[in-house]
């Protein structure tokens, strides 16, 4: 009952974040590093890609295409990290602090979480609750 409500959490998180990918890049392309090439059309698709995710998590009906949102989910969240460490030194470094270490260090340790999060609502993973044979 908790991993299909965390699952379905999880496909709403990532079905808007891809949504806000699309239709507002402007946020997002402001901390994009500067060695991403074409940082426009990346953007859009991860926006794409945060969707498709999101719809495979979501779904019920085939486990091996809940397990590829997961999977999928999972390593995406993996290759923004370098955008959020970008946007952390960034912020860091202007005037007045700009979010401040507050936003950033939980968001940063939010990361493997997110990670771990994808994979098990994927049931790509049951740890730490129930080892698999």
């Amino acid at each position: 009952m908790i991993r299909a409500g965390l699952t379905y959490l999880l496909a709403a998180f990532y079905a808007f974040a891809g949504y806000r990918h699309l239709v507002g890049p402007e946020p997002f392309l402001s901390i994009t590093p500067g060695w991403v090439p074409f940082p426009e059309a990346v953007i859009a698709w991860t926006g794409v890609a945060e969707i498709a995710g999101a719809v495979a998590l979501a779904q019920p009906f085939s486990p091996r295409l809940r397990q590829a949102g997961g999977i999928g989910l999972a390593l995406y969240a993996l290759c923004v990290w370098p955008a959020n460490i970008n946007h952390m030194a960034m912020d860091m470094a202007r005037p007045d602090g700009g979010w401040g270490m507050a936003y950033h260090v939980p968001r940063m340790a939010a990361q493997p979480l997110i990670i771990w999060l994808a994979l098990w609502c994927g049931q790509v993973i049951d740890w730490p609750f129930n080892r698999r044979s």
